[in-house]
């Protein structure tokens, strides 16, 4: 190994491929458990879980890391991925409550965004903001909830 020649010194990241059939597995190692290691465990738990959602009749299960972000439109609750667009039967709030820990924010009344989803923040007009997401898609932070966002992604509890 690296011999430590400073108090703070950078972790190693090692990824590696396994087959379909075997269980993914994060392993930390670690000289001792400090804030930043629980820290990185807390992030990898709380992207786990999933979702319910309606398709073309059909219902799945959505992991929770694949979500860009969530919209309620006429009363229904829509669950927006990269590729498709599921119907939940749970309310916005719901959701809300469910996912804060897994690093989703509320944008607007009727929206939720994936804050893991977000690659770039701008202003927009009459005080709001514009984010766009990782797959190119645009969404509108309202006025009310900007600096909520601002807070959050300073790292400032809310």
């Amino acid at each position: 190994m690296y011999p430590n020649k400073s108090k703070y010194h950078n972790m190693d990241v090692k990824i590696s491929k396994i087959s379909e059939n075997e269980n993914e597995l994060v392993d930390i190692r670690c000289h001792k458990e400090t804030d930043s290691v629980r820290e990185i465990a807390a992030f990898v738990k709380s992207r786990q879980g999933q979702l319910s959602g309606t398709l073309e009749g059909r219902q799945y299960g959505i992991a929770v890391s694949e979500i860009m972000y969530i919209e309620s439109v006429d009363n229904k609750t829509f669950i927006y991925t990269a590729a498709k667009v599921y119907e939940s039967k749970q309310r916005i709030y719901e959701l809300e409550d469910i996912l804060k820990p897994k690093h989703f924010l509320r944008i607007s009344k009727a929206s939720l965004v994936n804050l893991m989803k977000i690659t770039s923040v701008k202003p927009a007009m009459g005080g709001r903001f514009s984010a766009v997401l990782s797959n190119g898609e645009e969404v509108i932070i309202s006025r009310k909830y900007v600096s909520e966002l601002k807070k959050t992604l300073r790292g400032e509890e809310i």
